[in-house]
């Protein structure tokens, strides 16, 4: 997937938002005004949330895994997106990473949102 089609899928997702808050090369996807993705527009690069028990494991079984620069490594990884060899996983990944802040969020503030 290229940087349009990756925009495009999280802005598909319900209530989500894009910003540029930190400079002009780093798009921030939104939900309920929590991060679930961070898109690096000058490489290659995406962060994505994941539950803690699921880093490991992608780091051990997907070489284009990393741990994510200034997050949470706990919370975070880093995806090589020029190395990932399928867009299916990424998908999955990003419907992963909404659904833990969705999750996350207040039960009132899901209500509002009808999530």
């Amino acid at each position: 997937m290229n940087n349009e089609e990756i925009r495009l899928y999280c802005l598909s997702k319900a209530h989500s938002t894009e910003s540029l808050p930190f400079d002009d090369q780093t798009l921030v996807f939104k939900v309920g005004g929590k991060m679930f993705a961070v898109l690096s527009l000058d490489e290659p690069v995406m962060a994505l949330k994941a539950k803690p028990e699921e880093i490991p494991f992608r780091m051990e079984h997907y070489a284009e895994v990393k741990p994510a620069r200034y997050f949470d490594k706990r919370h975070w990884h880093a995806v090589q997106l020029d190395a990932l060899s399928s867009s299916d996983v990424l998908r999955d990944w990003i419907d992963h990473s909404y659904r833990c802040i969705v999750e996350g969020l207040t039960k009132k503030l899901r209500n509002e949102l009808g999530l």
